[in-house]
This record gives structure tokens, sequence and C-alpha cells, in this order.
């Protein structure tokens, strides 16, 4: 849509998953639709993701699911900080959402193995909820194609069921087909979340919807009784007002705005791996109109790295740390040289245990923090960009001895020393009977399928190697808090007309839980669905 004051039905603000299914959606219910992008690229958080979609009862991967067992699992983790209606809401329609877009897009979708992120819970199930995009020609996109946002770490066109089920390039690099993926690249297919961007994008262009770019929405215009009448937006240095009767907001999270960080998250998130463009914006317009906020102390969490002078956006990149935490011959020490989780645990609740608080200085406990391990997982897996038994780079600590790595990081040499020495028992013994690590199917699932213990393994071997690991996070999952039907409650509890809101830019409806590999987008994708469903009908109520 072009800029300047012609009015539609509905304005979605963002381009994610949720965005796009929210467009998608208010536009096959009957309202007219204008999508604003405050980037120069299509894709959000969801482009630079592994584009995995966690939904019981799902049409592709051919399961017998249970709902009654989905929803025990769900409400078990949520901790009763989600709604029952909105779990059961998730679990009943979205199956549905998922394979309409089968039908009204050229998005396909593939089973993906990966357990539930608690498969010995009650309710929980070892394969079967989590689905990805298949390869997506981009092609069919036109110039849109070069609009889709990059993504800096998984931007193979290799899906996630081949790189960590079937070629795991970090454990068995003998399986990767390097010819494979360069006709891949040269057939302009992509996969993961840019594949999903894609195929969405694609959706909304056979629509006649074009994101507008460079699009910054700055205030949402209310009229009588507090209704929804438009949103401004700037655009090249000026504001422009798009006239519109309902808003949805899915812009993102706020975990690149500093100010609100430090006002509301437990700890201090230094590294987010999600696009620098997420400042909150959604979340700030709703608090002016009396937005009730949720789970603002929430983020989808996921430790990270960073190797100096990788940018993206012009910032710093960061990196996710997974199999250096993962494979054998690793562990994750603090300041005093101790373990303190299990290091191989899912990545959302693992780093949740960062922000134990040190009484006596007042300080977070267990940051700094590294991953230690020594010249047998260095021969054997990558650590961050650095190929297994390659030359070791600059920003990697190395010292010949424990006591001289712990001089270089500062980490207490005594409690280091004495850290790997129970480990190296623990090892022995064939369990980690300190946190567990090994014991759930999930942590060996994703472990070293070719070694004796898929997590275990000694430290004993110089030279040893320290990594950095900081508080990084996928995005935040705390905003204005929903209703059921996706509309934006305001603090009165009372629905503010007119406006809505999906994806992170929103209290997530999984509440602080994180049920599988997909969750944040599979709840974008269905509350984004639902949003631009209700906002056609309060638009257009004929």
């Amino acid at each position: 849509m072009p800029a300047g004051t012609e009015g539609v039905d509905v304005v979605v603000v963002g381009s994610g998953a949720a965005a796009l299914a929210a467009a998608l959606a208010a536009h096959d219910a009957g309202a007219t639709v204008a999508v604003v992008e405050r980037a120069e690229s299509v894709g959000g958080t969801t482009a630079v993701s592994g584009g995995g979609v966690w939904m019981p009862r799902n049409h592709v991967t051919g399961v017998d699911d249970s709902r009654e067992e989905a929803l025990a699992y769900m409400a078990h983790l949520s901790r009763g900080r989600a709604t029952d209606e909105q779990l059961t809401r998730y679990v009943d329609e979205g199956p549905d959402i998922l394979a309409g877009l089968e039908k009204r897009t050229r998005l396909r979708f593939g089973a993906i193995s990966w357990p539930d992120y608690h498969p010995e819970m009650d309710g929980a199930r070892q394969s079967g909820r989590m689905v990805e995009p298949t390869l997506f020609d981009t092609t069919v996109l036109g110039d849109w194609a070069k609009k889709l946002r990059r993504a800096p770490v998984l931007g193979l066109p290799l899906t996630l069921q081949e790189s960590t089920v079937e070629w795991t390039p970090s454990y068995t690099p003998e399986r990767y087909d390097g010819a494979e993926i360069k006709r891949r690249v040269e057939a302009r297919q992509v996969a993961c979340g840019q594949a999903l961007i894609a195929g969405l994008l694609d959706g909304c262009l056979q629509r006649g919807i074009e994101p507008l770019l460079g699009a910054r929405a700055v205030e949402i215009m209310a009229g009588p009784g507090g209704a929804v009448a438009g949103l401004v937006i700037e655009q090249n240095g000026r504001r422009v007002d798009i006239n519109a009767r309902a808003v949805v907001l899915a812009s993102g999270g706020y975990e690149w705005n500093g100010s609100l960080r430090s006002r509301f998250l437990p700890g201090p998130l230094t590294h987010p791996t999600s696009p620098p463009g997420n400042e909150g914006d959604g979340l700030l317009m709703a608090m002016e109109l009396g937005a009730d906020l949720a789970n603002m102390n929430e983020a989808w969490w996921y430790p990270a790295g960073a190797v100096p002078g990788e940018e993206y956006d012009g910032h710093q990149l960061s990196r996710f740390i997974a199999v250096e935490r993962t494979a054998p011959h690793s562990i994750m020490v603090d300041r005093f040289g101790h373990r303190f989780v299990n290091e191989a645990a899912n990545y959302n609740d693992m780093q949740k245990a960062f922000f134990a608080f040190d009484a006596n200085e007042a300080v977070p406990r267990h940051l700094p923090c590294w991953v230690v391990f020594d010249q047998q997982y260095r021969s054997r897996y990558p650590v961050l960009t650095a190929r297994p038994g390659g030359r070791d780079p600059d920003w990697l600590v190395v010292a010949d001895s424990l006591d001289g790595l712990a001089a270089k990081t500062g980490i207490d040499a005594v409690g280091l020393t004495e850290t790997v020495q129970r480990w190296n028992r623990l090892v022995g013994e064939g369990r980690d009977r300190d946190f567990g690590r090994g014991d759930s199917y999930y942590d060996r699932f994703h472990g070293d399928p070719t070694a004796a213990h898929a997590n275990l393994g000694t430290i004993e071997q110089p030279p040893y190697y320290a990594l950095p690991v900081h508080l990084g996070a996928v995005g935040t999952s705390g905003g204005p808090r929903i209703d059921v039907n996706g509309r934006v409650q305001h603090v009165r509890d009372r629905a503010l007309p007119g406006l809505y809101g999906a994806g992170n830019a929103i209290a997530s409806p999984a509440g602080p839980a994180y049920f599988g590999g997909g969750t944040t987008i599979g709840m974008g994708l269905v509350w984004g669905h639902i949003a631009g469903t209700d906002a056609a009908a309060y638009v257009r109520p004929a």
C-alpha cells in the first residue's frame, strides 16, 4: 500500500510469521489489509529462526496424538500462567489453522522427529508434535525474493530434520552433501524460517498485499471511546497517518531495548539473536492506550556466544551455543568453577538457572560463565565458527593446564579443578548424579549419536579451552495481555476496541513455557490467524 492516508480495514504491524498469518486471515475473512514493516526486509525474527512449528495433533507427522495428554503437558509447564481457554484453543484449532496454510498458500510442511522439551513428563511425546516448512522456491516471489531477511546463522537451504537428525554435520560431517546444497542455492531455494516467511509472503502477494517496508509504527490513533482509528508510521523522515479500524500488533519483542530489558527481565540479556529492530514498538504503543501487561519477565532464552568482528545489521552477531554444551567432553562453569545446571537441557529452561542471585555479593551468582572443554572435544566438534581440529582462533581461550585456564579467565582455580575431577568420576560411573545430564531422551537426542555416551565424556586431555557464554534470547515473550480471540486487554480487564496482537509482541499464550521446538512460531501462527480473523469480523460485522 502506498504511503498516505488512503484507509484500510486492518493494519498489521510487522512481517514475521505472526504478522503475515494475521494479514492472510484478515484478507480471507473479507477485510482490506495493509502490512507495515520497520525494516527494509521481510521476515522479522522468524526469518532468522529454525522455522519449526510445535503443534500437537498435526496433520503432517501421522502420529496418533492425544488431546488430553497434550493439554496436561502444556498445563503443567505453563504453571497456571496461561489460561485454560487459550491452551485449549491452541490444541483444538491449531492443527486446522496449520493445515489451512497448506490449502491457502504454496507452503508445505514436513515432519521433524524432535522430542518435546520435557519428554519424560506426563502427556509429553518423544516425537510427532513438531513440523517444519519444506524447501521453498523463491523464484515465485520475483523481485520480492531480494527483500527476504537474510539469516546469518541458519542461512543454508538445509532443513532442521537434515541438520539435526539425518545429516548431523556437527557429529557426522561425512554425511553432509555439499553438492546438493550448492544445487539448492543455485535453484534459489530456502529452508527453515526463510522458507516459512517466503511461503507466507507469497500468499500475501497473491492477494495483492505488499508489505510497506521502512515504515516504523509509532502511534495508534484512537477515536471515540478509545476505539482504534488508525496507525501513525514514520517513513522517509516524515509521519504518515493510515486510517484503519483495527490494528494487529505483531512487531516482535523488546529484547533490543536496553531500558525495557533492565526494567522487566530477571537478568542482563546482553546477546539477543534476533534482528536489532526488535525494540518493543508494539509494546510501547499498546501501553500508551492503557494495555494490561503479562509475562514481562520472560523471554525465549538461548545461551549465546560471539565471534569478535561478526556483525548483523550493524550490531555484534550472536550465535547459538548448542553442540558446545551438549556434546561429550564439555561442561559449563561459573566464576567459582562450579557446574550449576544440566548443560544439555533445552535452551530456554537451562538458561533460567543463570538468574540465581548471590546474596553475599548482590550479583548474579553464575555470571560470568564459560563452556570448558579439552582436546578430545576440540578435535571432534565445532566451536561456534571454528571447525574441529583446525587452528585455534584468537577469540578462544586456551591453556596447557586447568590452572592456566583459570588464570586467563578469572575462574577460581581450585573450584575448577575439583569440578573437572568430579565430572570425570561421574563420567566413569556412566551417570551425571549432580544434574542429570544425559538422563532425558531430549539430552541424548541432541548429543553425539556416534559417541559411547551421547552427552558424557571426560575432560582430561590438554590443552584445555574456555568459551564465554552470554545471556541470549531469540526474543522476549511478554507484552500486552490478549484474550482468547487475540484482543488486547485494557488494565481494567476489557478489550481495547480494534486492537489485537500476536507473536512476540504480546504476552505469550504459553506463559513461561516452551513445550517443544517451534512453540514460539506455533503460537504466533495460531494467534496471528485468530487475531486477523477476529479483526476482520470486528470491522466488517456483516
